[in-house]
């Protein structure tokens, strides 16, 4: 069953969104009132490129995609969005839809595709997996956005030592590859430690993995 957002309390409303792009305005209007009827905020969109000139706030979102829109097509469009890194979930809508097209959206990174018409409960469950999942994906890039800040934090010494460490030296090791005393060593250790927020060397490791599997771009 579908979550009624209106019930859920803390502005639940202002902090998701779904974005709606459909050339006809039945449907837009029809979809509008489905979301609002549950406390969701909706924006809907005639054409790709109204869409992408509304001013989007960084929460978690989705959005509804015609497949055959006026002038563009809407798998093109999922393969711009990528291009332009919006990466929220894109649940596809179609009259004409064939199995082909929907592999072709489903590789390419669609959450689901809908043969009109369909069922409001399965489009209200559909959505609000959508929005949680965008809600998960939101929280690692800050998650992976103050790891990056901490790091930044570090002097060079500490990523020296850091690095180190990670790669499995003890203390009296990295003193003699750096040329340190062994007690300037356990300083720039447990500054760096601190820093990065990390309560063992494990937590080290697993933090300076994933600095080096999700570089900032």
């Amino acid at each position: 069953m579908a979550l009624n957002f209106a019930e859920q309390g803390g502005g639940a409303m202002n902090s998701t969104i779904v974005y709606v792009i459909d050339d006809e305005a039945p449907m837009r209007n029809s979809l509008s009132n489905l979301f609002r009827s549950v406390g969701l905020r909706v924006e809907t969109f005639a054409t790709p490129e109204a869409f992408l000139e509304f001013k989007k706030s960084n929460i978690p979102s989705c959005l509804i995609l015609d497949v055959r829109l006026r002038g563009k097509n809407g798998l093109s469009f999922q393969q711009e969005m990528i291009a332009r890194s919006l990466h929220m979930p894109i649940l596809f809508m179609t009259g004409y839809g064939d199995m082909e097209m929907c592999v072709k959206a489903m590789k390419a990174g669609a959450l689901d595709f809908f043969p009109k018409p369909f069922k409001d409960q399965d489009m209200l469950d559909a959505v609000t997996q959508a929005l949680a999942r965008d809600s998960q994906r939101l929280a690692a890039e800050e998650s992976m956005s103050s790891l990056r800040a901490a790091y930044a934090s570090l002097t060079v010494r500490e990523q020296q030592v850091m690095a180190l460490v990670t790669s499995g030296l003890m203390n009296k090791q990295i003193a003699a590859e750096m040329q340190l005393s062994e007690i300037t060593v356990k300083v720039y250790r447990g500054q760096l430690m601190k820093k990065m927020m990390a309560r063992s060397v494990a937590e080290l490791v697993h933090k300076a993995e994933a600095l080096r599997t999700h570089p900032n771009q």
